[in-house]
């Protein structure tokens, strides 16, 4: 019985867990599936958990992903919507990965990959903590960035409208949005509409 209020002091600070975390904590493969069946967990995706009667965060599927792939980070629209740039809820959750870097296997949520490399792995990307998970997200600047790099994805008016709340909410200097994109090549595309912007 130990066992069970280790990972379930586990499961109320994290929200979730794999499997493997509550293996550590005590809880064997056939307990786990037991607590399934009687309703106490809920399987989240393959191999990973949460307690049934949890008041699930706002960002419950970045968690999720954040925990099955913690190498990836959240960019485009998942940012935006992190940053509170966009009122949009994107259908499904963007995920950078480098090239090779395999995709997780999830029920849920739906993901939308882009690979990065070089530059594109590190610049501008910062860790924040939901629910005691770190995740891993591009910045404001860098989101405004890729938005234009990926607006063949997106849309050239989300890229826009990113630029232009941004700007106007000062979440990010003119400084900052234009070193990432001479770091990340995106310099001559971008010059024009930040020019443009009053």
């Amino acid at each position: 019985m130990k066992s069970h209020a280790l990972a379930r002091q586990l499961l109320e600070k994290q929200g979730s867990a794999r499997a493997r975390d509550l293996r550590a904590a005590g809880l064997e493969a056939a307990q786990i599936a037991r607590l399934v069946q009687r309703g106490e967990l809920i399987q989240l995706a393959r191999g990973l958990y949460a307690l049934a009667h949890r008041q699930p965060s706002q960002d419950e599927a970045l968690v999720v992903v954040a925990q099955r792939k913690p190498a990836g980070f959240f960019c485009l629209l998942t940012a935006l919507r992190f940053h509170g740039l966009t009122t949009q809820a994107p259908g499904a959750v963007w995920l950078g990965l480098g090239p090779g870097q395999h995709v997780p296997k999830l029920d849920w949520p739906a993901l939308r990959v882009v690979r990065y490399s070089g530059a594109g792995l590190t610049a501008g990307i910062e860790t924040r903590f939901r629910d005691g998970i770190p995740l891993r997200v591009t910045s404001v600047a860098r989101t405004v960035v890729d938005c234009f790099k990926f607006r063949n994805k997106i849309g050239l008016d989300v890229a826009l409208e990113a630029l232009a709340q941004a700007r106007r909410e000062r979440r990010a200097s003119n400084e900052e949005i234009w070193r990432l994109a001479t770091v990340l090549r995106m310099a001559n595309v971008m010059r024009p509409y930040m020019e443009a912007m009053p």
